[in-house]
């Protein structure tokens, strides 16, 4: 499967396995990598130590490509980048900030940047910044989402009118025929991460694996958009917010109530009432726990067989 991000990153095929906090892990990362996916490690939830081991660890489980996603607003920002440099990764993923502030210093060590956006806006700015691609994200996503509450379907082809560099589509991909739905609409690759979550190798507790597969339609909230908006599933933490909304709450007591850690209690520890608990609204599509090889098969299993079928099918 030839493109321009297939090219770019010198994977086999266009499907990208998303850097989420507490979900993707150097065993992860490997994993997709290995199966030809780019897989990538989130650097989000990791101090810079933890991140330098994780990065040497997918360096001796897999010999293809592979990235990292540097959520821009984390503290040491500065050793996380320099860690990246040192260890000779070649693929960085950024979100949530300007992406003028690192692209040149990645860019001058031989590193590919890929910036994540939520608008036409952003994404054109991303190109004028200098990066390689951009991942264009629907506000279906799981985890930290766009204000505009644009969707996917839309977003893609808006973007794509408007930049000459390569889209990645995310958002609402779980899937084979999503796949194809994203790249017919223009986009040269997709990004998937709430699929991931429901892998063997997730960093994730398994209770939120588990609710993962038990979410369906609905079950789903973008919130906290004064703070940064996040999609969640809703349990006693977001219902505890929706009570605290109705009383027209200031930022700090939004901030208070979020408290500190609390992604951590709910994905990684396990903590299904009191912790946040982030996935996208395609989790309603996710039924089962499975390796991470076998969904990046199916998925592209599925992808060709309805572009094949398809026309037959259509007309």
């Amino acid at each position: 499967m030839k493109n321009r991000i297939v090219e770019l990153f010198k994977i086999k095929y266009p499907l990208i396995q998303a850097g989420m906090i507490w979900n993707s892990g150097w065993k992860l990362a490997s994993a997709v990598s290995n199966a030809g996916g780019l897989g990538l490690i989130g650097a989000g939830s990791m101090y810079p130590d933890v991140l330098r081991e994780h990065i040497q660890k997918c360096k001796k489980a897999t010999n293809f490509p592979f990235g990292v996603n540097v959520p821009m607003l984390y503290p040491n920002i500065e050793e996380i980048m320099q860690i990246i440099v040192d260890e000779e990764v070649k693929i960085v993923f950024t979100s949530a900030g300007n992406p003028k502030t690192w692209t040149p210093f990645l860019q001058q060590h031989g590193i590919k940047v890929v910036h994540v956006v939520s608008s036409v806006k952003f994404a054109v700015k991303s190109e004028q910044a200098g990066v390689d691609a951009v991942v264009a994200e629907g506000f279906e996503a799981g985890g930290h989402n766009g204000r505009e509450e644009t969707t996917t379907f839309t977003l893609i082809p808006m973007v794509k009118e408007k930049v000459s560099i390569p889209v990645i589509a995310a958002g609402g991909i779980a899937a084979g025929r999503g796949m194809l739905a994203a790249m017919v609409l223009g986009a040269d690759a997709v990004q998937i991460g709430s699929r991931f979550v429901a892998s063997n190798e997730a960093s994730s507790h398994i209770n939120f694996k588990n609710e993962v597969v038990k979410t369906e339609d609905g079950d789903t909230h973008l919130t906290l958009k004064e703070l940064a908006p996040v999609r969640l599933i809703k349990n006693n933490f977001f219902n505890e917010l929706q009570n605290l909304y109705q009383q027209k709450p200031t930022l700090e007591q939004l901030k208070e109530k979020l408290g500190r850690a609390r992604a951590k209690k709910g994905m990684f520890e396990g903590d299904l009432e009191n912790g946040e608990l982030e996935i996208g609204q395609i989790a309603g599509l996710i039924h089962e726990i499975k390796p991470a090889a076998k969904i990046v098969t199916d998925i592209i299993k599925e992808f060709q067989w309805v572009k094949n079928t398809m026309n037959k099918d259509l007309f």
